[in-house]
């Protein structure tokens, strides 16, 4: 990924546990031009799968994750 690419919103999910890390995603994501970053930050240990499975189901595409030892990192390009 190009590191100069602009992230068009951060959300931050820190704190938050399923669902809602996933649906604040969707709303977020939604609110976005196709092509758009969208970058996510979470804690909750089931939101790599949820948001990786998401992303390939509705046509976005998980561009950068990054795990430190407390969140997780998701930079996540808006499909068409």
């Amino acid at each position: 990924m190009n590191s100069h690419e602009p992230i068009a919103k951060t959300l931050d999910c820190i704190g938050l546990f399923c669902p809602e890390p996933l649906f604040q995603t969707r709303e977020a994501i939604d609110s976005l031009e196709p092509g758009e970053l969208l970058e996510v930050l979470a804690d909750d240990p089931a939101a790599e799968e949820d948001l990786t499975r998401f992303a390939k189901r509705t046509g976005h595409e998980v561009v950068d994750f990054e795990e430190s030892d407390d969140s997780m990192r998701f930079l996540i390009r808006k499909g068409k």
